[in-house]
């Protein structure tokens, strides 16, 4: 049998028709496919990739501890030297409050224990997300889910939660003190892009300092560079009480965590022993990727020409006749198609231009430009110019 067939005979896979695409080799935005042909990557495996693929920094770091040791046994019990230099730099570059560093294997495992902690902390139950905000799909994250379509064949889920409309401040009020915590994102990301208004995420903030709930902001897809600051609430000057980081966090390996202050965290460690663990979290591999890409996003000024990248994507493609809108920040956008029929031969003709992108989970009228912040300004006007064709070749 072929790798292909493989693929399809013993893999779960979450879809019945997966893109299929198989590639040899991926290096800072390109991928490598088996045919020789090679793609740009406009998905950064779902903002995953933010400082391209392999990076050599990424990758040096990953050789040198592979000459030191890999698992050595369950989070928390060794001191190990890649998480908590990870620990201190991630606390150096946070806000005052934010100095406490849990590291998990995902974004959703990363939810789950920002959630627990906020219940534990605060001794309420209550949990308040938004309609159109996605946290990840294990049982407590999918049950904070904005989108009953993902959600109906899955219940019964973790009672005690509650949806609000992002954006809207006269629904703030539902936010009470029965409310362990509020779960948002800064920017709405699979709902195809929604950024918040002026004021709101304020708003929010105040109303959570009101009633004691605690502000948790996922920044799993937002955060490391995605939208031109390293962490998106800096957009806002807005700080959360819980902090969420995943994707980007690793590097390209496998790592998530959920960070607040030390006296917070400590609620976890005693009534009961161990209130949250894990095998692999914080696995050394990852961290000391982590820990390099960090430093590539902090002491290079790859930051400061996101703004600009994203800029060029937008005036290139603003007026399109397809087009309906295109939201966006940094380099994270969602583009609104006026037909919503040409999802699928769109797809299929930027895949024939050398271009991987994406749609939204909620907004399949709108695709996803999401590439690694390394991209380069020519390659911008490259992908572009595919887009434009591709477009010229749909009916």
């Amino acid at each position: 049998m072929t790798e292909r067939e493989l693929f399809y005979r013993y893999l779960g896979l979450p879809a019945r028709q997966p893109l299929g695409l198989e590639f040899d080799k991926a290096e800072g935005v390109w991928l490598y496919g088996r045919n020789g042909k090679k793609y740009l990557d406009l998905v950064s495996g779902v903002s995953v990739s933010n400082i391209g693929h392999r990076h050599p920094a990424v990758i040096s770091a990953i050789e040198e501890q592979l000459g030191k040791y890999l698992y050595l046994t369950v989070y928390g019990e060794y001191i190990q030297s890649p998480q908590v230099r990870l620990a201190k730099m991630l606390a150096d570059l946070l806000p005052p409050g934010l100095d406490s560093v849990y590291f998990v294997n995902s974004g959703s495992e990363a939810i789950e224990g920002a959630v627990k902690l906020a219940k534990r902390v605060t001794g309420r139950t209550e949990v308040i997300s938004f309609h159109g905000g996605y946290h990840g799909s294990t049982q407590g994250a999918l049950s904070i889910l904005g989108n009953e379509v993902l959600k109906n064949a899955f219940r019964p889920l973790i009672p005690g939660n509650r949806l609000i409309r992002f954006n809207r401040p006269d629904e703030l009020d539902r936010i009470t003190e029965k409310t362990a915590c509020v779960v948002a994102e800064t920017i709405q990301a699979e709902a195809g892009i929604i950024l918040p208004d002026a004021g709101y995420l304020s708003s929010l903030r105040n109303r959570c300092s009101e009633t004691g709930a605690l502000l948790v902001i996922d920044d799993v897809q937002m955060g490391f560079g995605r939208t031109g600051k390293l962490f998106s609430f800096g957009h806002w000057d807005v700080v959360p009480d819980i902090l969420v980081l995943a994707k980007a966090l690793g590097g390209g390996m496998p790592l998530g965590a959920f960070i607040s202050s030390a006296d917070r965290m400590n609620a976890l460690s005693h009534d009961p022993e161990l209130g949250h663990i894990t095998t692999f979290g914080g696995h050394p591999v990852s961290c000391a990727a982590a820990l390099a890409s960090l430093k590539v996003l902090t002491e290079t000024i790859l930051l400061e020409s996101v703004g600009i990248k994203g800029d060029m994507f937008y005036h290139r493609l603003k007026d399109h006749p397809e087009i309906r809108e295109i939201r966006y920040k940094g380099l994270m956008m969602g583009i609104e198609l006026k037909r919503p029929e040409l999802r699928q031969p769109l797809t299929e003709k930027l895949l024939e231009e050398g271009i991987v992108t994406d749609w939204y989970l909620f907004r399949p009228d709108t695709f996803r430009i999401a590439p690694p912040l390394v991209i380069s300004r020519e390659e911008i006007e490259q992908a572009c110019e595919a887009i434009i064709r591709a477009f010229s070749g749909c009916p």
